[in-house]
């Protein structure tokens, strides 16, 4: 079926006549005639017939008026968001482990959409690394921000921001009169551990990899701040970003002065797919935001 003559066919049945609905879309009323009749010839059916000097249509073009126009509409409407997409408009899917979705991502995408004038909109997903990154291969994601991807997905990884590690022990525990621990003084005790597939989880067994030991695990799972509600009711200690919530639980905070460390973010991005304008004006804001930081952290 022929886009054009749909559209043709609509008009007339608008206008309800040949000559000014040629006249209105521009074309010759035998090119129109020509239309409506190959249209007819396709469904097997008349579309219209005279009712004096106007055409009507009849009821089998009066349901096949209701299916061209809703028809018509939803794909103007996908022209138009696709248009959109082109003139720089259009929405931004990020996906973002959690702990970034409380402070770090809010501010930077308000932060531009501030700076870029209020074109674009977001979309937020949160959830596990592992997790993001396999929606980014699948391409349902414009940027993933997160810990590091292995290297054999293939994906462009941009490290963007820092975060501290701390240890946390329960305010009972004996590891709690002091300040300041190495990674060595919490192997006598268990531990609650990132569940596998966290991106913690490789970092942190990599710092206990290094020291040659690791505690006993008392407890596993996925999310920071379960770890740290089990760390208060006892479980053991764990190793954690620092976050503010820690401060009003049961728990002291303890900073790790041994193995070194270095647990960054990065805005992950899957080069073999397609991004929209608004996207590459987004990247571009947070490149030059990231450089930015690196240069005042260089003073």
């Amino acid at each position: 079926m022929n886009l054009d003559y749909l559209r043709y066919f609509v008009k007339l049945a608008k206008v309800r006549h040949y000559t000014r609905a040629a006249e209105q879309l521009g074309i010759s009323q035998p090119s129109l005639s020509h239309a409506i009749s190959q249209i007819e010839a396709e469904l097997g059916v008349p579309l219209f017939e005279k009712s004096g000097r106007n055409t009507i249509l009849t009821r089998f073009g009066e349901e096949f008026l209701r299916c061209a126009e809703n028809s018509l509409s939803v794909l103007d409407a996908g022209i138009e968001t696709l248009q959109r997409y082109g003139r720089g408009e259009g929405v931004i899917r990020l996906g973002f482990i959690r702990p970034l979705g409380v402070d770090y991502i809010p501010k930077l995408t308000a932060d531009f959409l501030a700076a870029d004038g209020g074109q674009a909109q977001f979309s937020f997903h949160s959830g596990l690394t592992c997790e993001l990154l396999e929606d980014l291969v699948q391409r349902k994601y414009d940027f993933v921000f997160c810990s590091e991807p292995d290297s054999a997905l293939g994906l462009t990884a941009t490290p963007v921001d820092s975060q501290e590690l701390v240890v946390i022990v329960p305010k009972d525990h004996p590891l709690a009169e002091r300040e300041s621990v190495s990674l060595i003084d919490t192997l006598p005790y268990p531990a609650v551990y990132f569940a596998e597939g966290s991106g913690l989880r490789g970092l942190i067994d990599r710092m206990y990899e290094s020291i040659g030991g690791k505690p006993v695990a008392a407890a596993e799972t996925e999310e920071d701040e379960v770890i740290a509600g089990l760390v208060a009711s006892g479980f053991g200690t764990a190793v954690v970003p620092y976050m503010d919530m820690l401060e009003k639980l049961n728990v002291k905070i303890l900073k790790i002065t041994d193995p070194p460390y270095s647990r960054k973010f990065y805005m992950v991005e899957n080069d073999s797919a397609f991004v929209t304008t608004a996207a590459q004006r987004f990247r571009s804001f947070v490149l030059g935001r990231t450089s930015e930081l690196q240069k005042g952290g260089a003073k």
